[in-house]
């Protein structure tokens, strides 16, 4: 409970910092954005990859609960403008230590899980257009 608390006062503190005089996020998350995001879930979950967290790795359903966690707790409380935004906010380094995000997937190594992501989204919108 007490890290809970500590994790949403961090990221509260980091929201405030991003988006203070930033009147561009208050236009509702668009659905093209929300979409994207839950793809980036979808692909996490069953890509095979591990999700390095605080020191421990975590299979792709564990990564998924986690991302959509920190996604519910910042879009209840704000408006995100993409899913850059998510990527840069939430699901690249922890709130609570600071430390980045990885993902470890079969034959591709170690890579920072803003990398990761930001590149899975580009393939998406590239399929998509």
């Amino acid at each position: 409970m007490a890290m809970k608390t500590l994790t949403k006062a961090g990221l509260s503190l980091a929201l405030l910092a991003a988006f203070s005089g930033t009147p561009a996020l208050a236009a509702p998350l668009a659905n093209q954005a929300r979409s994207e995001i839950t793809h980036l879930f979808d692909v996490l979950e069953k890509s095979g990859c591990r999700f390095g967290r605080n020191g421990s790795w975590y299979d792709g359903a564990k990564a998924r609960s986690h991302l959509a966690s920190k996604y519910d707790y910042i879009s209840a409380r704000t408006t995100l403008d993409s899913a850059e935004t998510f990527i840069d906010l939430a699901a690249s380094r922890s709130s609570l230590s600071g430390q980045a995000y990885e993902v470890d997937c079969p034959g591709a190594g170690v890579r920072p899980s803003a990398q990761w992501l930001k590149e899975e989204l580009g393939r998406y919108r590239r399929q998509a257009s």
